[in-house]
């Protein structure tokens, strides 16, 4: 875990098309950082919605903070579809997402990954 309390690094691989840093932020959401957090390493495929890829998260969580605007960047979780989203352009979800956290690194790359690519969410130990 990072210094700072209240943010978690993670990697996100993209099997075959590149790994990404990012940072789940509990004070955006606690419960919904935590459970995933703990959860992690979490594995998926991928699904494709506009500029976003999602993929179940496997901890069933309800509504918290949600919201409906994101940006590019950001990390957010799904409780409707109880999935993991990454949002790499300017596409608004489905639904409301609990908002969780941020690409720390280019993510440019992310545009390349198509239906079905493997995914793993891992911490990052400092």
């Amino acid at each position: 875990m990072s210094s700072e309390v209240n943010v978690y690094p993670i990697s996100i691989e993209f099997i075959g098309v590149g790994t990404v840093s990012g940072e789940l932020i509990r004070t955006k959401a606690p419960r919904t950082v935590e459970a995933l957090y703990y959860k992690l390493p979490i594995k998926g495929k991928a699904s494709l919605y506009g500029d976003e890829i999602y993929f179940k998260a496997g901890v069933n969580l309800g509504r918290e903070k949600a919201v409906k605007n994101v940006s590019p960047g950001d990390i957010a979780y799904w409780p409707m579809g109880d999935a993991l989203c990454i949002f790499f352009g300017e596409t608004q979800p489905y639904s409301e997402v609990n908002l969780c956290g941020r690409l720390t690194s280019p993510f440019d790359f992310l545009r390349n990954v198509k239906n079905g690519t493997g995914i793993i969410v891992r911490k990052l130990v400092s």
